[in-house]
């Protein structure tokens, strides 16, 4: 964890400003809904005392224009005018509901939780009560500041990914340049050890050792060049899967513990996929190393080849403590290891290079506390 004061402190200040300016809208819109709130308020009193001089009017009177003008004005607000008599008059409600004895009492229940009823009263008397709800463009601002917040939260998920992806993209090609300067820096001893070895030939030693020498050397030309295609595409070229997995299988075999028992089945002799064969090696071996972990040296390793269709099926089994079923996705993250010197990067590489690169799938087939079955599968070069 970084604890650099320099570092944090520009995120700090862009966490208080964002928060700074969401406390602001919030409590503007706020303002600004009361406001409104107590605007319609007052439009409703006023239509409440032209209300009370139609109720005293008679039917002879001449009503001013202004008040039958306050009265036909409001088109907006809900309202419901209970006169002293229990007569009900609606006004801005469906009308195929204004008959609904039922529908209008628990309108008027919840007009009374919106708005604080307005008694229409003359000299002492009371005349009726209007009960009025909000109108279409205050229910309407009541969920503006949440769908302020989720533009906002949508907004800043957007920068989130926007840096995270930037930085995992940073940090592949940091990975991908440290790749190549390893192999390009490995390529020097390499040379300087065939010379030593074709030295050794000349001596009078045992012809055999010279030519395991020979195999570890080709052995560090293959990683040298894994490390050297790590960043770029791979070339593809049809190659036999069956024995492309019997010799990693085999060389991973005799550099073994005698402890590990090895076994390799097929089912047929040839399949032809499109291969790199140094990363599918790799693969391989990545697949059998991690077993191996798995059972703590001891134990059976199993590869089995099994033809499915246009897919072929690679299949490593091992008898180690095995993997949880939750863990079965998690495993291939870079990071995740179970070991305690490990950098969690083996199992993620094969991923990409499966997925990735020769647009395969590989997953976790079955595991338990007797071991584990890795798959691989890829598509048959027809």
């Amino acid at each position: 964890m970084n604890f650099n004061p320099k570092k944090r402190t520009p995120n700090l200040i862009l966490l208080v400003s964002a928060f700074v300016i969401v406390s602001l809208i919030l409590w503007n819109t706020n303002s600004f809904f009361k406001k409104f709130k107590e605007e319609e308020r007052s439009k409703m009193e006023i239509w409440a005392t032209a209300q009370s001089e139609l109720l005293q009017s008679s039917e002879d009177m001449d009503l001013g224009n202004l008040t039958i003008k306050v009265l036909q004005n409001n088109s907006s607000t809900p309202m419901i005018l209970v006169n002293k008599d229990g007569s009900i008059k609606t006004n801005n409600m469906p009308e195929d509901m204004v008959n609904d004895s039922i529908y209008l009492k628990g309108k008027i229940k919840k007009f009374q939780d919106e708005n604080t009823p307005i008694f229409i009263d003359q000299q002492g008397e009371h005349l009726a009560t209007l009960y009025y709800g909000n109108s279409e463009v205050l229910n309407k601002l009541k969920y503006y500041p949440i769908a302020l917040l989720l533009i906002i939260f949508l907004f800043a998920a957007v920068i989130f990914f926007f840096f995270k992806t930037n930085k995992a993209s940073e940090q592949n090609k940091l990975w991908a340049g440290m790749a190549k300067e390893t192999a390009h820096q490995i390529g020097t001893p390499l040379s300087s050890l065939l010379g030593w070895n074709e030295l050794l030939k000349n001596e009078s030693i045992n012809p055999d050792i010279t030519l395991e020498i020979e195999k570890d050397i080709s052995r560090l030309e293959t990683i040298t060049e894994r490390f050297s295609k790590i960043g770029s595409l791979p070339e593809l070229k049809p190659h036999d899967i069956v024995k492309e997995t019997k010799d990693a299988f085999e060389y991973l075999k005799l550099r073994s513990s005698k402890l590990i028992h090895f076994s390799f089945d097929t089912k047929v002799d040839n399949i032809s996929v499109l291969l790199n064969p140094s990363l599918y090696n790799w693969t391989i071996e990545n697949l059998v190393k991690n077993g191996i972990d798995a059972m703590k040296g001891r134990g059976n390793i199993a590869l089995e080849i099994i033809p499915d269709g246009k897919y072929v099926n690679i299949l490593v089994a091992d008898t180690g403590h095995g993997i949880p079923k939750s863990d079965y996705q998690t495993i291939f993250n870079p990071g995740v290891t179970s070991k305690k010197r490990g950098w969690g990067l083996g199992l993620s590489l094969v991923k990409r290079i499966v997925e990735e690169y020769h647009k395969g799938k590989i997953r976790v087939l079955s595991s338990n506390k007797e071991g584990t079955i890795m798959q691989i599968s890829l598509r048959v070069n027809q």
